[in-house]
């Protein structure tokens, strides 16, 4: 039974910003963050919504009239906190967070997942707004999300809002992020910092203010499909999906053997796609993260860990004794590219000494390096290249050669090894002596099995529409 809401739109007039008064304000916290909450009955019918899985879970919330004194938000905020990022702060930020805003909207990732939220709880809030409650509508429109955690967390979040583009389920809610993670690239390049400050709870509050009033701005998203020999036994990240539907582009030919019966993975990433030892060392590095926690309790920790898989894979220095056909990935990998506005394939050379290929969408890469650089006019001209931007429908190809190649072009010292440019991008593996190749979206490893009779497809292309941010500086 649906009914109709006639709710007030006056506001307070001594609040700044957007709803909210000044942190410096003598009156308790709680209050200060007000205007983020949700009215009750909203809240409770989203969570009941999302806990049953169905958009009428929380209909009896609508039974009886809000009371006077809950008004609608105008900046409502939606909290999802992954507690296994970087060094656990999740359940303390959690706790914190629930006492500022509200319990029903701070999510741990544990317990809802992003597509819950989108499937169920907002789909609860558009329900009700076409059946004439005023306060939904005005929530739905409004809010905004904060994300807690690292690139992947954030990553898997904003894949799972972009359905909403799909469906044409609008506005996409704009998305603000708590940095957790150890590298935090996607924080960094939307001026949410680096790292998760000491002074954490004073951080949080700015994080809240900044979250409501920071200005809109887009992110370039990049759809990855995987086809590989059918049989072939993958662990993928969580951001990688198995698809019997998705297919490659059929208009270029492929070099070497497809079997006839092949695998599809999909998926999304926002700020790199690698292939080669850069892949193969986080691969470690996450491997042992996940079996030993408790040694991995920081980004300082973290970093003297990685550091330590980049000398043992032989990042920094390939044993004598190796086959050097094994270690350039010319040996395994051909490239095609598209260029901006160029409907036809292009053969690009894959440079002998290269032992990683990134495809780079942000200007941070490996905690807040830029590996392509700032590059001069004339530069970028000779090579054909634009400046580089995170919304400009490009991705940024280059080269690191071995660990020491890494390390100096991290500090800006030299430059990386420039490729290309491209609106589209196809990887094609060839097995050889190699049993596995390793490979990486936005900081997630997985080990490839590779074939020596067939390829291995890898093809990148932007998705069509683009991700919603929040500036934070």
């Amino acid at each position: 039974m649906s009914r109709t809401v006639t709710r007030s739109t006056s506001r307070e007039t001594s609040t700044i910003g957007c709803g909210f008064s000044s942190f410096t304000s003598f009156r308790p916290e709680k209050q200060d963050f007000a205007k983020l909450a949700m009215p009750q009955y909203l809240r409770l019918a989203m969570l009941d919504s999302i806990k049953k899985q169905d958009v009428n879970g929380g209909d009896h919330h609508f039974q009886m009239p809000p009371p006077d004194d809950d008004p609608c938000s105008e900046t409502p905020v939606i909290v999802f906190i992954n507690p296994k990022s970087g060094g656990r702060h999740g359940p303390v930020l959690k706790e914190r967070l629930q006492h500022l805003i509200s319990e029903e909207q701070v999510f741990d990732l544990q317990d809802v997942k992003p597509h819950e939220f989108v499937r169920y709880g907002l789909a609860c809030l558009e329900k009700w707004a076409e059946n004439g409650d005023s306060c939904a509508k005005e929530t739905r429109t409004n809010i905004r999300v904060v994300v807690a955690g690292g690139d992947g967390t954030v990553g898997w979040v904003l894949g799972c809002l972009g359905e909403l583009h799909k469906k044409g389920r609008l506005p996409v809610p704009p998305v603000a992020i708590i940095p957790l993670g150890t590298g935090n690239d996607l924080s960094r390049s939307f001026g949410w910092g680096g790292s998760f400050p000491f002074s954490w709870k004073s951080a949080i509050k700015r994080t809240l203010q900044r979250a409501t009033t920071g200005p809109i701005c887009h992110l370039d998203s990049w759809h990855v499909v995987v086809q590989m020999p059918g049989g072939q036994v993958v662990n993928p990240p969580h951001s990688l999906k198995a698809n019997e539907e998705c297919g490659v582009d059929q208009t270029l030919k492929i070099d070497g053997h497809v079997p006839d019966k092949v695998n599809f993975y999909e998926g999304v990433f926002y700020n790199y796609f690698s292939i080669g030892m850069d892949a193969q060392v986080a691969y470690g590095f996450h491997n042992f993260r996940n079996e030993k926690p408790y040694l991995a309790q920081g980004p300082i920790s973290n970093k003297i860990i990685y550091s330590g898989y980049s000398c043992s894979q032989g990042w920094f220095l390939t044993p004598c004794m190796s086959d050097p056909t094994l270690r350039g990935l010319n040996n395994i990998l051909s490239i095609h590219i598209k260029r901006v506005n160029c409907p036809e394939w292009e053969s690009i050379t894959v440079p002998e000494s290269v032992r990683a290929i990134v495809a780079l969408n942000l200007h941070s890469y490996g905690s807040g390096r830029n590996p392509w650089g700032n590059l001069k006019p004339e530069y970028l001209e000779k090579r054909g290249f634009v400046e580089a931007h995170a919304d400009d429908g490009l991705l940024e190809i280059f080269g690191l050669k071995q660990g020491w190649h890494a390390s100096f072009v991290m500090v800006e010292l030299i430059s990386a090894k420039h490729i290309a440019q491209a609106s589209s991008i196809r990887l094609e593996l060839r097995g050889g002596e190699w049993k596995d190749a390793f490979l990486q979206m936005d900081g997630e490893p997985w080990k490839q099995p590779m074939s020596r009779d067939y390829s291995t497809i890898v093809e990148i292309k932007r998705v069509p529409f683009q991700s919603v941010m929040i500036n934070g500086q």
